[in-house]
């Protein structure tokens, strides 16, 4: 039970703290991937403590402690065989933990299955009214409005305004590809659809509400970074400045937008990255994040040595 109330207590704590902790300085400028990684761990080690917690509160108690190899056996069976449970709060424990981990799920395929509805809609106009440029591997799109973004999947396209075509100089046009095409073999698309899951099946919870936007801020950085290493900061910086009020499909992503004049000033004074031990605590966060609340869920004696410590702590 003490594994239970720990797993709890972090969830909520996580929850309210970690968006203020993991925005401290400057660092995730310095490394974005690294940050996203981060950010998501983050999210998934507070839906994980939720759902362990709830796991932990109904197993019977002879089980935590003996391993996790015995734990998750004894919550499978559970869930397939439907073993008898020793209270009806072990009952709601159980339904809570497979209520939260359906409504991610669900809230998760929602979202990938809409923006694929929405590409493949937005793929047929431009099959009908684009024409693809080999020799910028993009969609030349004829449009009033500068802008340059890309459409994500199986079959990813950059696509390209005409009047950005008029608008950019050579070298920064092929300085904006490079960011689009970064996007399209990242596929930050999958990225952005986790975070925006965390959000819609948790609105309102610090935690999941600033990974979505974080993240989103995160992927462009990623892309400028990537294109940066064949392309001038200086061109990338240029096609930002023009392309800043252009305007992408809600499920694409695009090169201009809200974050572009933030982008054109990392661009141009450029931070330097992290070096490798604060590399190395990175990683380490993320792996302590994804690990820590199976391990936690049932490490052997942790619930005995908790129940211990509290115990001598509040005699003292």
């Amino acid at each position: 039970m003490t594994a239970a109330v720990v797993l709890a207590l972090y969830a909520v704590v996580a929850v309210v703290t970690l968006p203020r902790l993991l925005t401290r300085g400057e660092w995730a400028e310095r490394a974005p991937r690294l940050a996203i990684a981060v950010w998501l761990a983050a999210c998934t080690s507070a839906v994980a403590s939720a759902i362990f917690s709830a796991f932990a509160a109904a197993v019977p108690a002879t089980v935590i402690g003996h391993g996790l190899a015995e734990f998750f056996e004894a919550c499978a069976a559970m869930l397939s065989h439907g073993a008898p449970l020793t209270s009806p709060g072990a009952r709601a424990a159980l339904l809570g933990a497979v209520v939260v981990a359906a409504r991610i799920t669900y809230c998760g395929a929602a979202i990938l299955v809409r923006a694929r509805q929405e590409r493949r809609q937005h793929a047929g106009m431009l099959n009908i009214i684009g024409r693809h440029d080999g020799e910028l591997d993009a969609v030349v799109l004829d449009h009033d409005e500068a802008a340059v973004y890309c459409l994500p999947g199986r079959k990813g396209r950059a696509v390209i305004t005409t009047a950005a075509l008029r608008s950019l100089a050579p070298e920064q046009v092929a300085a904006v590809l490079a960011h689009e095409q970064a996007h399209l073999r990242g596929r930050h698309h999958l990225l952005l659809a986790a975070a925006g899951a965390f959000s819609r099946a948790f609105p309102g919870l610090p935690l999941f509400t600033r990974a979505r936007s974080e993240v989103a801020r995160l992927v462009e950085l990623l892309a400028d970074d990537v294109a940066a290493r064949r392309h001038s900061r200086i061109h990338i910086a240029a096609a930002l400045v023009r392309l800043a009020t252009g305007r992408a499909p809600t499920f694409a992503l695009g090169a201009g937008g809200e974050t572009a004049l933030t982008r054109v000033k990392r661009m141009l004074n450029p931070a330097a990255p992290l070096g490798h031990r604060e590399r190395i605590a990175g990683l380490s966060a993320v792996v302590l994040l994804l690990a820590g609340p199976a391990a936690v869920a049932a490490i052997p004696g942790l619930s005995s040595f908790l129940a211990h410590h509290c115990h001598n702590i509040s005699i003292f």
